[in-house]
């Protein structure tokens, strides 16, 4: 959980969300057990206000360079402004089930 920690603290620190969620999905993909190597982050925050999707995954990206660089494999971004997140009415995208080389087809 050393990650998933760090991603919290830094989405947090830097961004000053509303609501963050990070989750672990690394679970549904064919690593070994207690990996932490696929993560979903939920993130509303005013610092998105007046940017598109592809900015605010950016700003996320650079936010986890290092992680991304090093320990994490894949990462799903959920971005939105309080307004996008309260239309949602809070509701988080699902993510699809992996097929890797160990996953049935």
């Amino acid at each position: 959980m050393i990650v998933q920690k760090l991603i919290e603290e830094k989405i947090q620190s830097l961004l000053e969300p509303s609501y963050c969620q990070v989750i672990n999905e690394s679970h549904m993909h064919s690593v070994p057990v207690n990996s932490e190597t696929h993560f979903k982050v939920i993130v509303v925050s005013e610092s998105f206000d007046g940017k598109s999707r592809i900015v605010r995954h950016q700003l996320i990206h650079g936010i986890l360079f290092d992680e991304i660089a090093g320990p994490i494999h894949a990462l799903s971004i959920q971005a939105h402004t309080k307004e996008e997140w309260e239309l949602r009415g809070g509701a988080v995208l699902d993510s699809p089930d992996c097929i890797g080389p160990n996953k049935a087809h």
